[in-house]
């Protein structure tokens, strides 16, 4: 077993608090070479918290780190790094105007003389790759990339430096099925070869099929750390949460007899999707099935006016609409939750209730005037709705975890509920009862009459929550089913 090895890391106690409010209390791991090491928990339990302190970006308040037994402070990334460890956060720390060659070896340019030797970095890059499986072109631009292969990027540039441990804070949340496959293929032969992995995720299955050992945390506690084959996903979510959750039951209820189209797109072409169309009446939900780059983000994209439509008409309430301008779509009823908070969806250096109310600033304005007790109204009745954790005043959404983040994003288009809602990857990065509330608000708008467009890498969650499903393949339809469909015709879809 892996725990009987020498521990490379240990923790002895560490705790962490913001404004006097405990966010991580009392942690102690040993954790040894080539183990595989699950953390486990509700949003806002510690989890990226502690990953945070492993990998030197934030300074624990009280307790103990060693590497190899040795007391070591971790006050910054560059201390992190020093001893091997390497931090792959959930919002991916690149340079998205930069190639993939030049983000995977970012301030450590192979030189000669003080001249860099670009030949040897990308030899090594070629052997990073032929080691990892991964495809990646290094003259690719990593801004153009989809979110799944920049997360290959920021995997390589920790291989490169060589490190020790990886901490990984939700790795899977924006991949499809092949690509989680591979990338936990991955992870198994790097540990196999004595790296030590920390993974945080929310799904079960997968910690379950892939860690030697896990750790549940509940606000901010250590609950447990067992053996991975010692659990069911039953038996961590009770630890996780501290009593039964139910499994979602709901099913969308049937579209009204007569339902009204609400957006049609005809023949919508861009220059990542080809001659796309597609209808969503009130009180419908459709889903959009495919692999990563298929087309499905950039599908609601360019129904968004988010990217430029090179062809194709779109109509909205029977009315044809001019693509190619967020504010108008805005105006018109459209709401977008897009695949990256931190890219198109999410102001970080702001508080969470500033994020929600801005959507709908215009609306409680009077001679230019915000009316601060109808805002404030307003987004506390939105915070309670999807269950937004903690302070949302006075605290950067930034610094909020992942989940709360993301209910964050969502909340802010429900001040004034859109018309049409898009929404790419929902519960990415959420733990489980915030899943359930999610799929249960989707479920509730479209039964109060709201047309959704949902995307996401979970097939399972596309079929549980859809009345047709729409597969995706090269950036064209493929297929088109409706519910409930096998499993096996979409994924033949989506694949052959």
């Amino acid at each position: 077993m892996t725990q009987e090895k020498t521990p490379l890391l240990g923790l002895e106690g560490v705790g962490k608090s913001y404004n006097g409010i405990a966010v991580l209390r009392d942690v102690s791991l040993e954790i040894a070479p080539g183990e595989i090491h699950g953390l486990l928990g509700e949003n806002g339990a510690g989890k990226s918290t502690l990953l945070k302190i492993l990998g030197g970006a934030i300074t624990a308040d009280a307790g103990s780190v060693t590497f190899d037994g040795a007391p070591t402070r971790l006050g910054t990334p560059r201390d992190a790094i020093a001893h091997g460890v390497s931090l792959i956060a959930q919002e991916l720390a690149l340079v998205p105007q930069r190639t993939v060659l030049e983000n995977v070896f970012l301030g450590r340019w192979s030189q000669a003389g003080g001249v860099a030797v670009p030949a040897a970095d990308r030899r090594l890059f070629d052997t990073l790759c032929a080691d990892s499986g991964f495809d990646l072109d290094p003259h690719a631009i990593v801004g153009s990339l989809p979110l799944g292969k920049a997360q290959q990027v920021e995997i390589l540039k920790a291989l490169a430096r060589g490190s020790r441990i990886l901490c990984l804070d939700e790795p899977t949340a924006a991949l499809g099925e092949a690509e989680t496959e591979q990338l936990l293929s991955v992870l198994r032969v790097l540990a196999a070869r004595g790296t030590t992995i920390i993974i945080v995720s929310h799904f079960l299955e997968e910690i379950l099929g892939l860690a030697d050992r896990v750790t549940v945390l509940r606000d901010g506690a250590q609950i447990a750390t067992d053996d991975a084959a010692a659990h069911t996903t039953e038996s961590l979510v009770r630890l996780m949460v501290g009593r039964e959750v139910a499994a979602l039951a709901r099913t969308p209820l049937p579209v009204p007899p007569g339902a009204p189209v609400v957006l049609r797109a005809e023949h919508l072409t861009t220059d990542r999707i080809t001659d796309v169309s597609l209808d969503v009446h009130a009180g419908e939900v459709l889903g959009l099935a495919g692999l990563v780059g298929s087309g499905r983000s950039e599908t609601l994209r360019a129904i968004f006016g988010a990217d430029r439509v090179r062809s194709g008409t779109l109509t909205i309430d029977g009315t044809r609409v001019r693509t190619g301008s967020i504010r108008r779509m805005i105006s018109r009823g459209l709401a977008l939750v897009p695949e990256s908070r931190k890219d198109g969806g999410l102001m970080l250096g702001r508080d969470a209730s500033e994020n929600i109310a801005l959507p709908s600033l215009g609306a409680r304005q009077v001679g230019g005037v915000v009316r601060r007790s109808a805002e404030h109204a307003a987004v506390d009745r939105v915070v309670t709705t999807v269950d937004v954790r903690g302070s949302v005043r006075h605290v950067p959404v930034g610094a909020l975890s992942g989940g709360n983040q993301q209910k964050a994003l969502f909340g802010k288009w429900l001040v004034e509920p859109p018309r049409v809602f898009l929404i790419d990857e929902p519960t990415r990065g959420v733990d489980i009862n915030a899943k359930v509330n999610i799929h249960n608000l989707i479920l509730d708008l479209a039964a109060a009459g709201t047309a959704v467009i949902v995307v996401s890498s979970e097939l399972e969650e596309v079929m549980a929550l859809s009345h047709r499903i729409i597969v995706m393949r090269r950036g064209r339809v493929a297929a088109e089913f409706t519910s409930p469909a096998a499993r096996e015709d979409i994924l033949s879809a989506a694949f052959l």
